[in-house]
């Protein structure tokens, strides 16, 4: 069985960002860990993201940031990528697509996590 866990880390663009236009820009890294005993593959990632006036925008695609990365046993793979919110709160959810060494595929569950404009929330 193939074991991955996600780290998420968030960060407010605020120079990219424009609040009167209600454009807010976060970037996020992810780290993907395989926890597994075998290599595994991220084949194609889906998103959906939930702003304050729950607005939800789904995405999906092949791979991350252009790539489709192997990820052996006790390694992990590290990402930075974005999204435009039209709200200074939201969040985010989904799940890759993965694959391991023996043809197996299966999805690794993208926990639920906060985009917030620092000091917005109390």
């Amino acid at each position: 069985m193939s074991t991955i866990a996600i780290d998420v880390k968030t960060h407010y663009l605020a120079a990219q960002s424009d609040p009167d236009k209600g454009q807010y820009v976060f970037a996020y890294t992810i780290t993907i860990t395989n926890q597994g005993e075998q290599s595994v593959q991220l084949l194609n990632r889906a998103w959906r993201i939930t702003d304050a006036d729950h607005k939800i925008t789904r995405v999906a695609g092949d791979g991350v940031v252009g790539e489709q990365p192997h990820i052996a046993p006790g390694e992990s793979f590290s990402y930075t990528s974005g999204t435009v919110l039209a709200t200074p709160i939201g969040t985010m959810e989904g799940h890759y697509g993965m694959v391991n060494a023996d043809g197996r595929k299966f999805e690794a569950k993208i926990p639920s996590f906060r985009l917030a404009v620092p000091n917005i929330l109390h």
